[in-house]
């Protein structure tokens, strides 16, 4: 056993050197009620460590009390007072008062146990628990007789409590005082002269009891004596003090000790009964039974040596004469201890959680076992049960501190139970056990991740300022504020300044616009998303964001020269001779928009009755519907109105007065200088015919390619390239997709049954995923993935669905370089 012990020493001397830790006592005075801030002492001087140190090595002051009694002050090394401090609520009844706590340093860890004993203040006045006490004396006590008075109370101890008793001056009584060393000071009435109760029946007296204090406080007692007659004998104890010990589980009716007392008189006067007096606010009788007749007082109540190791018993004798006498004794009954408490464990957290990348020796929680049994069954000794990575150092005493013992992860476990037993030393041993949760800190060690590599918007043109238009999300698989992520715009766009375009809430994600877009000066835009935890040091990672602009109907078609002018007058001339479908004028109108907002239809409006003239829908060019007759007006001014497709439709107007003329030689142009159309061959047709040469050539050599893909293509090779797409639905909903399926190209005769726009440009293709437009401003996504498995005209898609296509044939034109599919899908 003893090279165990040796050992063991040996490994705890080896611990503390590898650790730096170091334990040492320091032992304070300070006075009760004193004010808040008063300075105990100087810890930086007395820890020796200097003073900018207590903060650097982190100071923490722990105890095991309710309240933070003292506290440290940084700048100059002081422990204060930091609560009232009240010694007679602190430590009622004890000579010494002292709080105990730990002054802990880290870095190295350095634990000081400090001593504060607190000082007794004369703040509490002697009282008596009644305010009158009256008192029976037989006219024949004899002179000396003495008589035992009240007890006064004084919460404070030592030489703050009751030192003395004084009476006012009279001429019959006289006070003792009796000084019991450790044991309160009490006070007899001793009659100096003989009674005589015809002469004065009652006798008033003041008692004042003093204390020791500086200056002294008192407290009086007011006490009436009865004069009585006859009986002129007092009993008598054998003894002055009785001493008897009791153990703490003595069981109800254990005789304690037998009291005697004897009276020289006879008969009823001599016939003594006990009782026991109630001193200040300790009732004996609330412990112990007294047999009135025998003198045995018996246990009554449990006993607890904790609590009250000892009593302090006054006894009463009184005989049974007409003028009861009374003789007074003192028991003084020791409660012996026994092993009936188990070890209390006070667990004071240091730091919880615990970081997953703690350093070995890591102070965890500062544990305390204490046991309120004296002797060998208060001493304790401590462990842990079970397996953990921490375990249990003696720090001093009955002081340990639990610490890290091996590597942390939290992924592999959070949280720990550690299980603490501690055994005291009695016969049998008492045990007990806590837990401790030891919660595991998460490490930043892991950055924000986005939920997709490229994230594509969609926002309608001349949206409303403010909107929403997305909310971005990235999730960091740590916990607490290393997942607290937070987003901002990284970067810029090339095409537009981004910090005036759009915004981004930095908590929430949200992507709010800064300004209204025109589809028809920007298209798409890109810039990038960053988003950091707020971890120390923080991670952050990068999203790229797209962001499409989808075309509104917010552009009125536009008259091309010669009948551009506003609020010009325009005219035609046509011969009489002109026969049916003769050619008048043709109107050219272009739109800013596109798709079906930017495709354009003419009609005429003229006069009623008037059914001389047609006008081609989709070309413009007015013509004659008859030959002219002698009926007809030679002036017939014309309303050309010409409307895109959009919802709400836009539309312009031009008007156009022809005159007819009696020969071809008498029709001219409307302005004087332009030579007459069919003659002349202008820069503006020039450009239009190698225009339309040039939109022909893209669009057959598009179509070749086309063919040619489908014909060779493999499995999902075409809907990488393919364009996006724009559907009307019966409903007047549009839905956006930029996965095309595969499909034939075909032709038809009447292009204004076209339903699919297909837009050309900077729209990247993203597979599967599908943008409803319902009206206003609401984008409403669903995914349809991209891994589709082709069944013979069918595909599988994602969800298991059986989707089927076939195409019709239709017509492709060009509408400001856009082209129009007519594809309609049938399952």
């Amino acid at each position: 056993m003893g090279i165990g012990r040796n050992n063991g020493l040996l490994c705890w001397m080896f611990v503390l050197f590898l650790t730096h830790w170091s334990t040492a006592q320091t032992s304070y005075t300070v006075s009760e009620e004193v004010d808040k801030g008063t300075v105990v002492g100087n810890l930086a001087k007395d820890l020796n460590v200097n003073v900018r140190e207590l903060q650097t090595r982190t100071l923490n002051i722990v105890s095991g009390y309710s309240k933070k009694y003292f506290e440290a002050n940084f700048k100059t090394g002081d422990l204060i007072v930091n609560e009232r401090i009240d010694r007679e609520e602190l430590c009622p009844n004890i000579i010494k008062c002292t709080l105990n706590f730990e002054a802990i340093l880290s870095n190295p860890m350095v634990l000081h146990r400090i001593e504060v004993v607190i000082v007794d203040l004369n703040d509490n006045t002697p009282t008596f628990v009644e305010k009158s006490y009256s008192l029976n004396i037989s006219e024949s006590s004899p002179m000396g007789e003495r008589f035992l008075l009240p007890l006064a109370l004084d919460a404070d101890t030592g030489s703050n409590s009751v030192k003395t008793y004084r009476l006012n001056q009279n001429e019959y009584f006289s006070l003792d005082v009796q000084s019991g060393g450790e044991h309160s000071v009490s006070a007899e009435l001793v009659l100096l002269k003989a009674l005589d109760r015809e002469k004065q029946a009652v006798i008033k007296l003041t008692l004042t009891a003093v204390d020791g204090g500086k200056p002294p406080k008192a407290g009086n007692l007011y006490i009436h004596v009865n004069v009585l007659d006859v009986n002129d004998n007092t009993p008598s104890f054998s003894k002055t003090l009785y001493k008897a010990r009791v153990n703490e589980n003595a069981l109800a009716g254990s005789l304690v000790i037998q009291l005697s007392a004897t009276d020289l008189d006879e008969g009823e006067n001599g016939r003594l009964t006990y009782y026991f007096v109630k001193r200040g606010n300790f009732n004996p009788a609330d412990m112990f039974n007294i047999n009135a007749e025998s003198g045995e007082i018996m246990v009554k109540g449990h006993l607890d040596f904790e609590a009250h190791p000892a009593y302090e018993i006054h006894v009463q004798a009184k005989d049974q004469g007409v003028s009861p006498r009374s003789a007074s004794g003192k028991l003084l009954v020791e409660v012996v201890d026994v092993n009936d408490n188990a070890p209390e464990i006070v667990v004071t957290s240091l730091m919880n959680p615990v970081r997953e990348d703690a350093a070995i020796g890591s102070v965890v929680a500062l544990v305390t076992v204490t046991d309120k049994d004296g002797g060998k069954n208060g001493q304790t000794h401590c462990k842990l049960i079970g397996s953990a990575p921490f375990k249990l150092t003696s720090n001093y005493k009955n002081y340990y501190s639990l610490v890290v013992d091996g590597a942390l992860d939290r992924e592999g476990c959070s949280v720990y139970n550690v299980t603490i037993k501690a055994a005291d030393a009695g016969t049998p041993p008492i045990s007990s056990t806590t837990i401790i949760t030891v919660q595991v800190s998460d490490v930043n060690d892991n950055a924000p991740g986005f939920l997709e590599p490229v994230i594509h918007i969609y926002v309608k043109e001349n949206s409303p300022v403010g909107a929403c238009i997305y909310k971005i999300t990235a999730v960091d698989p740590d916990v607490n504020e290393n997942a607290r992520v937070t987003y901002s715009l990284d970067g810029d766009s090339k095409s537009i300044p981004i910090m005036s375009a759009v915004n981004i809430n930095s908590e929430t994600g949200d992507i709010i616009t800064l300004q209204t877009f025109n589809y028809e000066e920007l298209k798409t835009f890109q810039f990038k998303v960053q988003a950091t935890d707020s971890g120390v040091p923080p991670l952050s990672s990068n999203v790229t964001v797209n962001v499409l602009i989808l075309d509104e109907n917010d552009n009125n078609p536009t008259i091309l020269s010669p009948y551009s002018e506003h609020g010009s007058v325009n005219s035609e001339s046509i011969p009489y001779s002109a026969e049916a479908g003769y050619f008048v004028a043709k109107i050219r109108a272009v739109d800013a928009d596109s798709g079906y907002n930017a495709l354009l239809s003419f009609h005429l409006s003229e006069p009623k009755g008037n059914n001389l003239f047609r006008i081609g829908t989709s070309t413009g060019e007015i013509r004659t519907k008859r030959k002219m007759s002698d009926n007809d007006l030679k002036a017939h001014p014309l309303v050309v109105l010409v409307s895109d497709n959009g919802e709400p439709s836009l539309s312009a107007t031009v008007s156009i007065d022809v005159v007819v003329v009696e020969s071809t030689a008498d029709i001219q142009t409307q302005f004087g200088n332009v030579p007459i159309k069919e003659e002349s061959f202008s820069d503006l047709n020039l450009y239009l015919l190698i225009a339309i040469v040039s939109v022909s050539v893209i669009f057959l050599l598009s179509l070749i390619s086309l063919i040619a893909v489908k014909c060779h293509r493999t499995d999902g090779s075409f809907s990488r390239y393919s364009a996006p797409m724009i559907t009307t639905h019966p409903d007047g909903s549009w839905s956006y997709s930029k996965s095309t399926q595969q499909y034939d190209v075909c032709f038809s005769s009447d292009t204004m049954k076209s339903d699919v726009v297909v837009f050309p440009g900077p729209f990247p293709p993203v597979d599967g995923e599908l943008i409803s437009i319902n009206g206003g401003d609401t984008f409403t996504t669903t995914q349809t993935l991209p891994n589709k498995d082709k069944v013979g005209n069918c595909v599988l898609n994602a969800r298991g669905t059986r989707e089927c296509y076939h195409t019709k044939y239709c017509n492709a034109i060009p509408v400001l370089h856009h082209y129009i599919y007519n594809i309609e899908k049938d399952c």
